[in-house]
């Protein structure tokens, strides 16, 4: 998820016109807090099937590699697209698998890795939508009345940041992406 949340962090920042605010250290962070709680299921699962058992000596360590492992594919699995998945086992040369679960992990994580960046480019793209339509209109209504001195992201800037507070912008990214991982955070 970590992935996903930067990219469309970074792409809502060039949105606003904000170059450095807020930093990447701010986007980042969120970013990593924000992962931490979309994994805390995945996380616990691993812990309660493979830690414990693997430190109360139920398990080797190969059992235990096995048990961690397919919570984390099954997370990948969930986000990541039958194309991205084909092209991963065409490039590992790899024939198709009779079920997901024998999909190999050298394959699901850079499909998944695949799928994320495919996601949150659309994300981004409609995320640009609203704050483009306002730079046109700035940029027109500048051109009309001979503005050309001033450049028009000087003036849109201020409506751009002014709509994303007025529409609760940052509730409504954070809490949009929530749901597309967890369905509703809860």
């Amino acid at each position: 998820p970590f992935l996903r949340l930067v990219v469309v962090f970074h792409f809502l920042r060039q949105a606003l016109g904000t170059q450095t605010t807020p930093s990447n250290q701010v986007l980042v962070g969120m970013a990593l807090f924000l992962t931490m709680l979309i994994m805390h299921p995945v996380g616990q699962r691993i812990y309660i099937e493979a830690y414990q058992p693997y430190q109360g000596g139920q398990i080797s360590l190969e059992e235990t590699m096995d048990r961690t492992i397919n919570p984390l594919r099954e997370f990948l699995l969930k986000y990541t697209r039958e194309k991205d998945l084909l092209l991963f086992l065409e490039i590992a040369g790899l024939p198709k698998p009779n079920n997901a679960g024998e999909l190999p992990f050298r394959v699901v994580a850079p499909a998944y890795v695949l799928s994320e960046l495919q996601t949150s480019f659309q994300i981004g793209a409609v995320l640009f939508l609203p704050f483009l339509v306002i730079d046109l209109l700035v940029a027109s209504i500048t051109l009309s009345i001979g503005m050309v001195q001033l450049p028009p992201v000087m003036i849109s800037a201020p409506f751009k940041i002014l709509l994303f507070v007025l529409a609760d912008g940052w509730t409504l990214v954070v809490g949009s992406l929530m749901k597309g991982f967890l369905g509703g955070v809860g």
